[in-house]
């Protein structure tokens, strides 16, 4: 069963009102530019696409739109950006999606030698108005170590968009983007440069970017963060944040090490006393409920997730990490963690009825389980 859903991000993100604001973007810069008949081209099948289909739409149609020679096309698309993104702000500003297309257009029509300069420069600007992370992919690709010296510089730059870019379009697991060709290993002294930054949405792409690498090669992320504390170049808390952030696949894992730089101690000076549920059947919509009781040997951080193994339809069943909580023990303080976990229908999600099973983590390492049946 999984339930349905009327909100559709593609339309709210791309659709004929934003397919328009940009038409009159690149008309004002380009007086000559058909507007109507490349609104007319985009809006064939458009209502059919998925997201990422309908920006491949709109790039090959201000291809058919934009004049045939590259340079004259991209000097036009530069000249119609909209305006820089409020550079006082520090996170959450992320631009706008119709955007998308025209970092695309870069990337579909001006990967080569010829062009690498001039589309690598219009990138920069372009992802200050809306992430080009995807576009650059195709130039680290295609040109790795003239795009990493790029990138190199983008970390020193002034607007903290283009320092993101740095990190985030070198991040190997980038969602919904390209698979890069290029080492994992060959970014590290860009995001040796970024961890420091003062702003958080760069920050927070430093730790994406090595909780990527943490999925590849845990060593090498272990290694890095401690280089970094050693160094001092970001503050406590920041520093904080980056080592939580980018550790959290492998917490998720019990991966020791992890867990003892994040300041967990070992589970087996911790106890449970009692874990129990007073729903041992649960009907889809209503909440599965339980608690468990905790004591530590010695003063101590406790991170405390619980796995779900959801009953499935005969093929394998399906397991997913959700955090409990995190809490300071004190020594033979008995601490009780109670969770109602709603056992609802999502669009992401499908539940089936049958025996469903938690399995209690205790800074990683499983300590309890408990079943119980869905109806």
């Amino acid at each position: 069963m999984k339930a349905e859903s009327t909100f559709s991000l593609k339309d709210q993100l791309l659709n004929a009102e934003k397919v328009a604001y940009l038409a009159g973007l690149i008309a004002a810069a380009y007086p000559k530019f058909p507007s109507a008949a490349f609104r007319t081209k985009v809006g064939e099948g458009f209502a059919e696409l998925e997201l990422k289909q309908r920006i491949a739409h709109i790039t090959a149609a201000l291809h058919a739109s934009l004049p045939r020679r590259y340079d004259d096309a991209l000097a036009i698309i530069v000249a119609a950006l909209p305006p820089e993104l409020d550079p006082s702000r520090t996170d959450d500003d992320y631009g706008d999606f119709i955007i998308a297309p025209l970092s695309l257009f870069v990337a579909t029509y001006g990967c080569t030698s010829e062009h690498l300069s001039a589309s690598l420069a219009a990138l920069r600007q372009i992802t200050k108005r809306f992430s080009a992370e995807d576009a650059i992919r195709y130039f680290l690709n295609a040109f790795p170590d003239e795009t990493l010296a790029f990138l190199s510089d983008c970390a020193a730059d002034d607007n903290y968009h283009v320092r993101r870019l740095a990190s985030e379009g070198s991040r190997p697991l980038l969602p919904w983007a390209q698979r890069l060709s290029i080492d994992y290993r060959a970014p590290l002294p860009i995001l040796d440069v970024l961890f420091g930054d003062r702003t958080r949405y760069v920050t927070r792409s430093v730790a994406n970017h090595l909780n990527d690498i943490s999925k590849i090669d845990p060593d090498v992320v272990l290694d890095r963060l401690r280089r970094w504390r050693a160094e001092g170049r970001q503050t406590p808390a920041e520093m904080q944040f980056i080592t939580t952030h980018a550790l959290r696949a492998l917490v998720k894992r019990g991966h020791a090490e992890a867990l003892e730089l994040m300041g967990f101690g070992t589970a087996s000076e911790i106890t449970i006393v009692e874990l129990k549920t007073s729903t041992p059947r649960v009907r889809i919509g209503d909440e599965f409920r339980f608690s468990l009781t905790l004591r530590a040997d010695r003063p101590q951080r406790v991170l405390v997730d619980y796995v779900m193994t959801f009953a499935g339809d005969g093929r394998v069943k399906r397991q997913k990490v959700f955090r409990l909580k995190q809490v300071e023990l004190q020594p033979n303080e008995a601490v009780t963690l109670t969770k109602a976990h709603p056992m609802r229908l999502m669009t992401t999600r499908s539940l089936h009825p049958g025996e469903h099973q938690i399995a209690v983590h205790v800074n990683g390492i499983p300590r309890g389980t408990l079943t119980f049946e869905l109806l």
